[in-house]
């Protein structure tokens, strides 16, 4: 197995297609199975033009790609860009003996209904499970139901790895542009199935850091938060629901920001999420035990909040705030977990794809390309590709989801002899 990356800023886009192919091809010294492009939507009115430019170009039968606000990708350096709001393509070229690969396009209306069979999802994509096959997505961010498709997805191919983003740019429909193959799509979800000699492993960094104390919902309706408790009892224990006092979400809050210095206050004005826990047994919890999401509104009437998930009774949620240092803690901490949980006789990882948010990057930090140099700290030699996403797929406990200001990262490698 071998990957290659290239990354080109040229304005023209024949320029850009040259210099990537050239560079990646001469890096990969292989024939290339699969290919997999992000460009920039500076050049969006030029999609159209990109697929023939390639097939005259870059001989590879598999080929899978979408725009993005940013891409990154490798300098001639060495090191890895991330290119935010400015012409760039990064290509990426596998040449994968003993990995069967199967791309494919959705359109929104072809999804099954919720409640259909495993059957009915492997027959649409036409995947066989049996295969243990992994995904790589891009979906149009006007997409009103990639939640279904993830949940139908883990329905049907529970043991997969499903990772990617959705396509950004200056307009939803302009800035969407989604590649399979010979075919550019403006609608719908793109994708590539790949199963036999390959792994697919995460890193999903969420971008924040909790705040306070858990507490359990004792009472919601839909998204809504009504009532919850202290996590004072442990979560195996039974108690009577009279001895415990109850409180509203907002009194919480009210009570927890108290407590806050004068700068966490301040970013509780504006940067404030919540996490769902998601394992509901777990009491000591880290970064990734919680999916993370907005906190987007609050009814002082009854002291309710609103946050952007279903949420149920018995579900523990902590407040979490976000800001660059505790996004940088948090991946920095992932990373070091991935190194002290990976076995030292497994192969090595050979290749990764990042999916940035929209909302990190430079602006974010105050500084460039920081999620992937952070990266490669500890990936030193592996390349690093991907783009900024309207929103980034990965999975959270074993569980896919669409998320947002997240660094989601995809890493491949053999399979273990």
């Amino acid at each position: 197995m071998k990957w290659a990356s290239a990354l080109s800023t040229q304005p023209s886009l024949e320029a850009a297609l040259d210099e990537v192919i050239a560079t990646a091809m001469q890096s990969l010294d292989a024939p290339a199975d699969l290919a997999i492009l992000f460009i920039s939507t500076t050049f969006a009115s030029e999609f159209p033009r990109l697929q023939p430019l390639l097939a005259d170009k870059l001989p590879v039968q598999h080929f899978i790609g979408c725009g993005g606000n940013g891409v990154i990708g490798p300098t001639q350096g060495g090191s890895t860009a991330e290119v935010e709001e400015e012409p760039g393509i990064t290509l990426t070229l596998a040449s994968l003996p003993g990995v069967d690969i199967q791309t494919f396009h959705i359109y929104e209306d072809e999804l099954p209904d919720p409640d259909s069979a495993p059957l009915t999802w492997t027959e649409l994509l036409e995947v066989d499970p049996a295969h243990q096959p992994h995904f790589i997505l891009f979906a149009d961010p006007s997409s009103s139901k990639i939640s279904d498709l993830l949940q139908g997805l883990d329905y049907a191919y529970p043991g997969a790895v499903k990772i990617g983003g959705l396509a950004s740019g200056r307009s939803s429909w302009s800035g969407s542009g989604l590649f399979c193959d010979d075919q550019l799509y403006r609608e719908g979800t793109v994708g590539v199935a790949l199963s036999g000699n390959i792994m697919v492993e995460t890193i999903v960094a969420q971008g924040c850091r909790p705040i306070g104390q858990p507490y359990r919902v004792a009472e919601a309706e839909r998204n809504v938060v009504l009532q919850v408790e202290e996590q004072t009892v442990p979560v195996e224990a039974t108690f009577n629901a009279d001895e415990v006092e109850l409180q509203t979400p907002l009194e919480a809050l009210q009570t927890l920001v108290q407590d806050l210095d004068e700068d966490e206050r301040e970013l509780a004005q504006h940067s404030l999420s919540v996490g769902i826990v998601c394992n509901e047994f777990k009491q000591n919890l880290e970064p990734g035990d919680f999916l993370i999401r907005n906190l987007i509104g609050v009814d002082p009437r009854i002291g309710a909040i609103a946050i952007g998930d279903r949420i149920r009774p018995g579900q523990r949620i902590q407040f979490h705030l976000r800001d660059a240092q505790a996004s940088a803690d948090e991946l920095e901490e992932l990373l070091q977990h991935y190194f002290q949980k990976s076995p030292p006789d497994q192969s090595q990882p050979i290749a990764a794809l990042l999916f940035d948010c929209l909302g990190r990057g430079e602006r974010f930090y105050g500084e460039p390309d920081f999620d992937s140099q952070l990266f490669r700290r500890y990936f030193h030699n592996i390349p690093v590709s991907g783009f900024f996403c309207n929103g980034e797929i990965g999975p959270i406990a074993g569980t896919t989801f669409l998320h947002g200001y997240t660094a989601a990262f995809g890493i491949f490698r053999s399979q273990d002899d």
